[in-house]
């Protein structure tokens, strides 16, 4: 559950694991911020999917849009605003629970604390380490356009006319 989100986000290895092909999205060339730190995103495409809350007796079904997202997450999903809007859910960030109306009653949908700290290191340790790997690949593309300097000189060696020996063997006197 994300307060912040204006999306509702799958990943494409989420795609996968439903046994779902990714020739069934539809085109979507709408960029979205926030979800990689300064970076912009654009989705692979939409997908419309049923999303069901509760148990067999008690249950809610809607079907919600999907952005897809090529990289992986710490999540399966993100259910955003769209996804609140349309079950109608009440969240409540401090317990880490989301209620909402079924046909029999509430139902209510909980998390854990250590859960939820175990997702957000991973979530952030990921982003960091895709951060780090494109910043490294535009410098090494910066470094590889630019023509070295043709009088350039690694170090401070400088050549010397006199020549020194040195004793291979110090126990040999003719070296």
């Amino acid at each position: 559950m994300d307060r912040g989100s204006g999306l509702n986000i799958l990943y494409t290895n989420t795609l996968e694991l439903l046994g779902l092909d990714q020739s069934r999205l539809r085109g979507n060339a709408t960029p979205f911020h926030g979800i990689m730190p300064g970076k912009r995103m654009r989705p692979l495409g939409c997908i419309d999917l049923p999303v069901y809350f509760g148990t067999p007796s008690n249950y809610r079904k809607e079907v919600l849009t999907f952005e897809v997202v090529w990289f992986k997450g710490a999540y399966h999903a993100i259910l955003g605003h769209p996804c609140y809007a349309k079950f109608m859910v009440i969240p409540n960030y401090t317990y880490l629970k989301l209620k909402m109306s079924g046909p029999n009653g509430v139902i209510t949908i909980e998390s854990t604390y250590e859960h939820a700290y175990d997702c957000n290191i991973e979530c952030i340790e990921y982003a960091k380490a895709l951060v780090e790997a494109e910043t490294l690949i535009v410098n090494l593309d910066r470094l590889g356009s630019e023509p070295p300097e043709p009088k350039r000189r690694a170090g401070t060696f400088k050549p010397t006319e006199a020549v020194k020996l040195i004793p291979v063997d110090p126990t040999c006197p003719n070296n």
